[in-house]
């Protein structure tokens, strides 16, 4: 057997592999699956778009027309979600990816596939505005983030540069340069989409791209999914180069997809990460042992949280999981690794320096207050904070050890208001500290974590975050491709009407 014959074969299994695992996750209305509905970017996941593009049941352009569509629909979140559109660059990279599979080419799994990218990332030729207009005017880049080159490689299509929390500080997603897009679920009162990835959710709600990546520094992968009613994966750090990518903390940050299943997610780290292994295989649920610790991250949950996530708790019991509750009042010790967001607060401040000297009137001031302080803290205070860290891996690597993962609610509180959220800096402070409580503390313990939803259908998004130490993520990915179908067995797309 040749090695095209043979590559094309290890791809439809691995494809196959993921349709069997995803099939009774992602359940669509017939009628909007048939191809030539025109919904298929809306209501089907990546790894469904690329059976229907391999099998040429529908065509990249087609794809990208519809993506467009939705950008440009007058009644949608479309220019609030989008910084820059490639509308026509697109086009004709869906065209090339459609003559090559005519040509009978074997194309990888996201080729031709609609994918955003959050406005951190660089692309040649394009400037990287981090959501600002502190940066409006600077030279482009002269050459893609190693992100872009790897989706290019991989033949997916980038739509577009999604909106995001000015140089993404804050994990409610509200950014008063470029306007706030409005969370899935409630539209019509309008509620915040999280941030800091806030653009990049919405694209995939609202069918204006497959996937989207994203950054996650405390949780702005993972809230605004969670936020949202989709599935987000932070990798470990070092996964994913971040090369061409705005910085907001050295430490801290990672970049990882946005989806509508974790096999998409999977697919898409698989590319982010250049991982040379295929995909992991969904886990088998009966047999293992979850740490579900109750400090900090189950603290004042309000009630529509807290049940969902009880309710999840108890199906992976039902199916078989060892679910422990327990203190683990370890995670106790997060509150001194980064005291007020001090250690961020330093890295950012480095960064941002110059910017600020000369333009601190341009910037948000709800972001500018939180990277001031970074000012006055001195090397020998950073270098403490590391050592605290330091000992914080080793004191959570230790606690879950014996365990398959960690569970725990991604965000304390279902997706408040813009109005309120906005109402004054007191309100937006308290309520940004909550959204990032939950998730901060998995990138402090250098950990990878899932957040996929749990709700019941037609109530407002909830998150459960299914976390690592420390380079599991393939062993976290396989896990939330089992989990998912327990804990969010009816995936409707009702509430996403808006």
């Amino acid at each position: 057997m040749d090695q095209g014959r043979r590559d094309f074969l290890q791809h439809s299994a691995r494809l196959g592999a993921f349709a069997l695992a995803s099939a009774t996750l992602w359940r669509i209305d017939p009628a909007l699956a048939q191809s030539g509905s025109g919904r298929e970017l809306a209501t089907m996941s990546i790894v469904e778009l690329s059976h229907l593009l391999a099998s040429r049941k529908i065509t990249s352009r087609q794809l990208v027309e519809q993506a467009l569509a939705a950008i440009k629909d007058p009644q949608g979140e479309g220019l609030r979600t989008f910084l820059s559109v490639h509308e026509s660059e697109a086009l004709a990279a869906a065209d090339r990816v459609d003559a090559r599979r005519r040509g009978g080419a074997m194309l990888p799994a996201l080729a031709g596939i609609p994918i955003s990218i959050k406005d951190l990332f660089d692309e040649a030729g394009v400037t990287t505005l981090g959501g600002s207009k502190v940066l409006v005017g600077t030279p482009a880049a002269t050459r893609d983030s190693i992100v872009v080159e790897r989706l290019k490689k991989a033949g997916a299509v980038i739509i577009g540069r999604t909106n995001c929390v000015e140089f993404a500080y804050s994990g409610l997603g509200i950014n008063p340069h470029y306007g706030t897009p409005k969370n899935a679920f409630d539209r019509a009162t309008g509620r915040i989409p999280g941030g800091s990835s806030s653009g990049a959710a919405v694209s995939v709600t609202d069918g204006m791209a497959a996937g989207a990546i994203g950054t996650d520094t405390g949780g702005s992968i993972r809230i605004p999914s969670a936020l949202n009613g989709l599935v987000g994966f932070k990798p470990t750090a070092r996964r994913v180069p971040l090369d061409g990518v705005l910085p907001l903390s050295f430490t801290l940050d990672s970049a990882g997809p946005i989806a509508k299943t974790v096999a998409d997610c999977a697919l898409l780290d698989q590319v982010l990460a250049a991982e040379a292994r295929s995909v992991p295989a969904p886990a088998h649920l009966r047999g293992l042992r979850f740490a579900v610790p109750k400090t900090v991250f189950q603290n004042d949950l309000s009630p529509a949280v807290a049940d969902a996530f009880t309710a999840a708790l108890g199906r992976l019991s039902a199916a078989g999981a060892t679910v422990v509750e327990l203190p683990m009042a370890e995670f106790a010790q997060a509150a001194a690794v980064n005291p007020r967001g001090a250690l961020t607060s330093a890295e950012a401040y480095w960064w941002h320096r110059q910017w600020m000297k000369d333009g601190a009137d341009k910037y948000d001031p709800r972001v500018i207050v939180r990277i001031r302080p970074g000012e006055t803290i001195t090397a020998a205070n950073y270098i403490e904070l590391m050592k605290l860290r330091e000992q914080f891996i080793r004191t959570i690597n230790a606690a879950a050890s014996g365990y398959d993962a960690m569970l725990m609610p991604t965000t304390p509180d279902t997706a408040p208001t813009i109005a309120e959220a906005s109402k004054d800096d007191e309100t937006y402070a308290r309520l940004n500290l909550r959204m990032l409580r939950n998730p901060a503390i998995v990138n402090l313990f250098d950990g990878c974590a899932l957040s996929v939803p749990c709700q019941e259908p037609g109530t407002a998004p909830v998150g459960m975050m299914i976390a690592g130490t420390q380079n599991t993520d393939r062993r976290i990915l396989a896990i939330g491709l089992a989990v998912e179908h327990v804990v969010w067995k009816r995936r409707g797309c009702s509430w996403l009407v808006s």
